[in-house]
């Protein structure tokens, strides 16, 4: 059963590395997600699930000790995810994952072998959720590692422009994620996040699948929108 989760955000300029110049406009962000990563942690779990937005190439399970890089982001920088096992994935991981890959190495985890799942951003709600409840059963303790951001329409900068629904939409997502409620995060309009460039729509619902009958409270760490994109980080335990 799902014992705990955290929600990160999944932007490539959270590595500092990549952000360059501008990295410490996300310190904050950072912060959050080593806070919601220690919750996992201490929630002892039997495996940890990274979910994540993926592009075609990228969807479906991802084994432990697959890799990825932020080549395509200027850097040469490559992360692992979980342990060498000699079995990972041929293809690199999608920047989602690769991101969460970066977190958990940055933290040390050590606490649980890491799995991913690359989701699609077509994927429908109830399939998002069935394949949650799938998660949930993988161990006797299975934990969480959601990411996704919110939209990216929140000012004129923001890469998707300015969208007046933008902000109503992350405050109702933050609302979600900060009370684990997963109703309400199942009930995210597909459509609305598409065209609000919300990446963190289908993994969202992964998880509200996976914590159906769990009984999980939630904390919101972190709710800002640098760059005019939305980025929320929570735990769940």
């Amino acid at each position: 059963m799902l014992v705990a989760a955290a929600v990160c955000p999944c932007p490539p300029l959270l590595v500092p590395e990549v952000a360059a110049g501008a990295a410490p406009e996300l310190d904050s962000a950072r912060a959050a997600c080593t806070d919601a990563l220690g919750v996992l942690a201490a929630a002892r779990p039997d495996l940890l699930v990274v979910v994540g937005p993926a592009e075609a190439s990228g969807r479906g399970p991802q084994p432990e000790g697959s890799r990825g890089s932020f080549r395509g982001f200027g850097v040469d920088l490559e992360v692992r995810l979980g342990r060498d096992t000699g079995t990972g994935s041929a293809a690199e991981l999608p920047p989602s994952l690769a991101v969460a890959a970066w977190l958990l190495e940055r933290t040390g985890w050590s606490d649980a072998p890491v799995e991913g799942l690359g989701v699609g951003e077509p994927l429908p709600p109830e399939r998002c959720a069935a394949a949650g409840r799938d998660l949930a059963t993988r161990a006797g303790r299975v934990a969480l590692l959601v990411m996704g951001d919110a939209s990216a329409r929140r000012t004129l900068k923001a890469p998707g422009y300015l969208d007046e629904r933008a902000e109503p939409f992350d405050a109702g997502v933050a609302r979600a994620l900060g009370e684990a409620d997963t109703s309400a995060l199942m009930a995210l309009d597909v459509e609305l996040a598409r065209e609000l460039k919300a990446s963190g729509r289908a993994p969202w619902q992964v998880l509200a699948g996976a914590a159906e009958g769990a009984g999980l409270s939630g904390a919101l760490l972190y709710d800002d929108a640098p760059y005019g994109v939305g980025y929320l980080v929570a735990a769940w335990s």
